[in-house]
């Protein structure tokens, strides 16, 4: 599909209900024996009495393959129908909550990487949160992983003790029994242990090739050394676990690379703030949220100053596009009224509000294929 109004690269949609995060807790459900409320059937996963679930934050399918030599045993489990993908945007927040809860963007309601809070001229941002917004009013659902719990299955979470209690755990992953492992070693151990519980789904998290990703670039030599850290860390919990013990390895996203001259500052490009009273989303996929009567207006400036760098489109229009799939009126104000999806490696990056990004290698939140598809990996 081409997204662009007037052309432009094809874009790769997200698949709600068939291989996105969305479906993949869901599906081991099934794969276990537990059907979360009739779920559609997309990923199909083989039986077992336990599951491992394993997300490397940022090791889009993309990558994978193209530096497969640096991670020769996850290489060597993809295979014909391997790969899955995000929603939208393609960013840690909105994907994590997906995977959490079982649900599309439009429903849970983490939005990007930073959303506005609605009635205010405040962003909510999704990964260090703001004490003043309680979660669970934010994303009232319960989640996928809640649901197996309650439904007697073991369901352990395995993560940074950093993260035990934040916003973005409690909108996606409450209702489990958390484990905090800082270490590779004490995180194989801890998954280990919960695994041998029967019916049980353990999940494990990776966040360092993001983070190096972003600081160094998917092109650098430390990323590619930490991309083989992440494929032995893979190999050596296979190895740990019992034959019995399905481990199924996904990303939330993939990266691009932004080089400087493929950035444009909207605080340094005349018109470009006119009517955009608030700033959010990210570098790769902007939410614009306008003065009142002033969408036509910012469309048009942001569609001639982008050219053929960036989808722009309304609020409306991404809606019919299936971006974020069915949205619920609750947060159909935490969206932009107009959207920005970038293409190739250009990024939207603001000078003033979010100076730190700027200063980041590897993005994303697009709808590329580099960012969009992830791997699906059974081992």
């Amino acid at each position: 599909m081409t997204d662009h109004l007037g052309g432009g690269p094809e874009f790769t949609p997200p698949a709600y209900g068939d291989r996105s995060l969305a479906d993949v807790v869901p599906s081991i459900g099934r794969a276990l024996g537990v059907d979360l409320d009739g779920h559609p059937v997309g990923l199909e996963l083989p039986p077992a009495p336990s599951y491992v679930l394993f997300l490397v934050d940022g090791m889009g399918a993309e990558l994978l393959t193209r530096y497969a030599h640096s991670a020769p045993y996850l290489a060597s489990l993809a295979g014909e129908g391997a790969t899955g993908t995000a929603g939208v945007p393609s960013t840690t927040a909105t994907s994590l909550t997906s995977l959490g809860t079982g649900l599309a963007p439009g429903a849970h309601g983490l939005v990007g990487f930073t959303a506005r809070i609605p009635g205010t001229d405040r962003l909510l941002n999704h990964l260090w949160w703001d004490k003043s917004v309680d979660p669970v009013d934010w994303q009232p659902h319960p989640t996928a992983f809640g649901r197996l719990a309650h439904a007697g299955v073991h369901v352990t979470s395995v993560n940074k003790r950093e993260f035990d209690g934040s916003g973005l755990t409690v909108a996606s992953q409450r209702g489990v029994t958390y484990v905090g492992a800082d270490r590779v070693g004490e995180r194989i151990a801890a998954t280990v242990s919960a695994s041998a519980h029967q019916p049980s789904l353990t999940y494990v998290y990776d966040s360092d090739l993001d983070w190096t990703g972003h600081k160094f670039g998917v092109a650098s030599t430390q990323w590619l050394q930490q991309l083989a850290m992440v494929d032995a860390q893979a190999e050596q919990l296979r190895e740990a676990l019992p034959a019995s013990t399905r481990m199924l390895v996904v990303a939330d996203h993939g990266m691009v690379d932004s080089p400087r001259e493929a950035r444009v500052d909207v605080d340094e490009v005349h018109g470009m703030r006119d009517g955009v009273a608030l700033l959010g989303g990210e570098a790769r996929f902007r939410h614009l949220y306008c003065a009142a009567g002033a969408v036509d207006d910012v469309v048009a400036t942001w569609r001639e100053v982008l050219g053929e760098r960036a989808t722009v489109v309304t609020r409306e229009d991404a809606i019919g596009r299936g971006w974020f799939g069915d949205v619920q009126h609750g947060v159909l104000p935490r969206l932009g009224d107009v959207m920005v999806a970038c293409h190739d490696d250009s990024a939207i990056v603001s000078s003033v509000d979010f100076a730190y990004e700027d200063t980041l290698v590897g993005l994303h939140g697009s709808l590329t294929s580099a960012e969009m598809l992830i791997p699906i990996l059974v081992g």
